[in-house]
């Protein structure tokens, strides 16, 4: 059947590709022919039990680590051998596992910090500090969208862990990012944290791609549209998480029986 041009459309572009991407430590292969494509306006999860690899992937794609064989391709464009800080300037920004914020600086100062960048005052040390009150506005949307209204003039410090956690996508969010990438977002969070930092990323996935590495499995089924399952650094399965979860090679790899 001929697919219409409609149809095509709205087919999500890939906006990061991965083809054999692999990563040797030695004789120790930690990422083995690993392929991989996250679509714009989706998010895509990357699971497995632990070792799998799927940090190393994170920052194989980052380039934080440089592949032993593979290529990586960021908007259409080759970034194999390209150097972190270039990549993120490109639109590929990430997260880790551990909170990254100015503690000792109020939320509002946190994501003013990070709109410098975009606004090319990075790098203007001469510049007084009221030259950033004209990123309050853009600082102030960012702040209501990840709901931290009450606590704009809070000192990260002050912040529980999971808002800390919140206040870290703000500033993630502040580099205007085309691909983001989540490294276990949901770690260490109460449910009530969990909730928000769902729907935050809900809301961020209608106008860019999000792979994000998460354990909490219910999250993955909740919100993401594709997942990717690696195991021992290779990709055991891949497809929707009603397709994955009922993968007896999936179950294996958790639960160490088909049967669970």
């Amino acid at each position: 059947m001929a697919v219409s041009a409609t149809a095509k459309q709205e087919q999500p572009r890939v906006v990061l590709s991965a083809r054999g991407l692999s990563k040797s430590f030695g004789a120790f292969m930690a990422v083995k022919n690993v392929d991989l494509d996250v679509h714009h306006a989706r998010v895509h999860a990357l699971i497995g039990p632990n070792g799998a690899g799927k940090t190393t992937v994170f920052n194989l794609l980052t380039k934080f680590l440089q592949p032993t064989a593979g290529s990586i391709t960021l908007l259409g464009t080759d970034i194999t051998k390209t150097p972190p800080d270039r990549i993120a300037r490109m639109g590929l920004v990430r997260s880790f596992q551990i909170s990254a914020v100015f503690p000792h600086l109020t939320v509002l100062d946190n994501v003013r910090v990070a709109l410098q960048r975009t606004n090319g005052l990075s790098t203007q040390f001469w510049l007084p500090v009221s030259s950033l009150d004209r990123l309050n506005a853009r600082a102030d949307e960012l702040i209501e969208s990840v709901g931290l209204k009450r606590e704009r003039n809070a000192l990260a410090a002050d912040l529980s862990y999971g808002r800390k956690r919140v206040l870290e996508i703000a500033t993630t969010l502040a580099l205007d990012p085309k691909v983001l990438l989540l490294d276990e977002p949901m770690a260490g969070m109460g449910q009530e944290d969990i909730g928000t930092v769902s729907n935050i990323i809900r809301e961020v996935a209608k106008t860019r791609a999000v792979l994000m590495v998460e354990h909490n499995l219910s999250v993955v089924a909740d919100i993401c549209h594709h997942v990717t399952v690696l195991q021992r650094g290779e990709i055991l399965a891949e497809g929707d998480y009603a397709e994955v979860s009922q993968d007896p090679r999936v179950r294996t790899a958790y639960m160490g029986t088909e049967e669970a």
